[in-house]
């Protein structure tokens, strides 16, 4: 078994509908993404993380599921699931899928039984109210799209929660049934070959609800269930946590390291927007400074887009502004008051300067990287599209018809291709850019190849350096195999730090991966740097 080899992953998030069409009906399948593997490989890839495969009404994305059994038949069969596992094993890469039991859909076996009677086995396996509940306009999770977290349904003649959709009734994590069912989902999956599971929504997952009250506890030990029933079937096997909750509450999802094995890091990820729009580094050092220590065995996971809106709730109201000013200043690129609905090329006005900043910047940062789809490209938007769906389009493959995702007519297309000058397929797709050495794609595959060279950034232990320029951020690592310095300008303009004091005087400092050719430094004291420049340096002694 290999120990920890998320640490030194990099994951790439995709959607199987939107990434490739292996059979011209207009929607991504399983046979496609199989096809498309080498291309991760060669990109860098060594873990694949699936939004929900399973069979699904689609009426959140997949994100409303009606058998955790199976998979949609649009994507495939489950011998589909199977090969892309194996072929993608014989590249050196895992595969992770979503875990998405806060909910089912309203239309699974198990919630239309619970619904039909009282007496039914399924009755409890979500959670009803035969009252109206306290509270049900209280936690709204799409402000402005969902109402009420509870619903009357006439046929069961009570209320049922739910923390999303009214279309997608919570399951009863208080129910022992419920979660030895989960169990019995995560060892099927992982029993076909899974490498972990991506967690959905894991606060609302231990809520103990009750219609009497306005605010929920949260039960961390049935995440101490959750793991053992992975761990148990494959003692490798992750759980990544969704849990954009407050800094104090981080550690008991941890739990010294036996419940989930890593967390996205919101807090970063909002800090690190907030240094981009102000072209300083210090939200990131404060960010870094309150960071927890994590126990041995997990990580953190660091992203800058995933597959929702840029969540910006755990910002003040002043600095949310600021980064809709810079980043989403027209209400349509903004989503339920909290968030921005744009990848990031067009987010930073296609700059490249800024957009190979932002994703040097990323990847060095303590924890594991995880990359959307499309973004190794500057894939666009469109905004056209309703609320998250926006950064949710096909993948831009050439210049051919509907960009090479499939050879259907475009009415038959799951969703229309992005267009327009920022990210649209017309300028910005794999063939083109695999054509052009000093493409954004090249830059991402040197990038990544340099990034296996550095296991210092997913494992090591690191301190925040003092270089006395309030628009770079400098970080050293350190382990028993090495140390090494990533130094990144969020200013426009270049500068020179001084890490003398920082840094033991007998040592030589080697260029592992920089935005330009920097002639030889005259020392510590005058470490250069170009406007939103970054440089990753190895120390070696003299």
């Amino acid at each position: 078994m290999e120990e920890h080899w998320f640490k030194q992953a990099i994951i790439y998030c995709l959607d199987v509908d939107t990434f490739q069409d292996s059979n011209g009906d207009g929607i991504g399948d399983l046979v496609g993404l199989t096809r498309r593997l080498d291309y991760l490989a060669r990109l860098g890839v060594t873990c694949l993380w699936l939004n929900p495969v399973h069979p699904t009404p689609n009426r959140d994305d997949g994100y409303d599921v009606t058998d955790f059994y199976g998979v949609d038949p649009r994507l495939g069969t489950l011998g589909d699931f199977v090969e892309l596992v194996h072929q993608a094993a014989n590249r050196g890469q895992r595969v992770i899928i979503d875990l998405v039991v806060n909910h089912t859909s309203d239309e699974h076996p198990w919630f239309q039984s619970a619904r039909s009677s009282p007496e039914s086995p399924h009755r409890d396996w979500y959670v009803w109210s035969a009252s109206e509940p306290v509270g049900i306009d209280d936690g709204v999770v799409f402000p402005g799209k969902q109402k009420t977290t509870w619903t009357y349904d006439d046929t069961a003649g009570a209320w049922y929660h739910h923390r999303f959709y009214d279309f997608q009734p919570d399951l009863n994590w208080s129910n022992p049934d419920v979660r030895a069912e989960v169990g019995k989902i995560v060892a099927f999956w992982l029993q076909l070959g899974v490498a972990g599971f991506r967690l959905d929504a894991a606060p609302f997952v231990i809520e103990d609800v009750h219609p009497d009250q306005s605010e929920f506890r949260r039960e961390y030990s049935w995440l101490d269930e959750l793991s053992a029933a992975a761990s148990w079937h494959k003692g490798d096997a992750i759980l990544l946590a969704e849990a954009n909750v407050k800094e104090k509450e981080l550690d008991e999802f941890f739990g010294d390291g036996r419940r989930v094995s890593m967390l996205f890091n919101f807090l970063l990820n909002q800090r690190l927007f907030l240094s981009l729009a102000r072209g300083s580094a210090a939200p990131l050092r404060e960010a870094l400074a309150a960071m927890m220590a994590l126990p041995d065995q997990c990580t953190w996971a660091t992203f800058l887009r995933n597959h929702d809106e840029v969540d910006l709730s755990g910002l003040s109201e002043s600095e949310r502004q600021e980064c809709f000013d810079a980043f989403g200043p027209k209400p349509e690129m903004q989503l339920y008051g909290r968030g921005i609905r744009r990848r990031l090329a067009p987010m930073l006005g296609d700059d490249r300067r800024q957009i190979e900043l932002a994703y040097a910047l990323q990847v060095s940062l303590p924890g594991t990287p995880v990359l959307r789809y499309g973004e190794e490209i500057g894939m666009g938007d469109d905004l056209d599209q309703p609320e998250r769906y926006s950064i949710r389009t096909p993948m831009q493959w050439s210049w051919a018809d509907n960009a090479g995702f499939s050879t259907c007519k475009p009415k038959q297309l799951v969703r229309p291709i992005a267009t327009g000058d920022i990210g649209g397929y017309e300028t910005t797709n794999v063939d083109a850019e695999r054509a052009d050495e000093n493409s954004l794609l090249a830059w991402f595959e040197r990038m990544l190849r340099t990034l296996r060279e550095c296991p210092e950034f997913g494992a090591a232990s690191w301190e925040v350096l003092d270089g006395g320029d309030p628009r770079v951020l400098a970080m050293l690592y350190s382990q028993p195999t090495g140390q090494l310095l990533a130094i990144s300008n969020l200013g426009p303009r270049k500068c020179e730090i001084d890490l003398a004091s920082e840094l033991p005087d007998d040592i030589t400092l080697v260029e592992m991966f920089s935005d330009r050719h920097y002639d030889q430094d005259t020392g510590l004291d005058a470490l250069s740097l170009a406007g939103h420049g970054y440089r990753w340096l190895r120390l070696v002694e003299q």
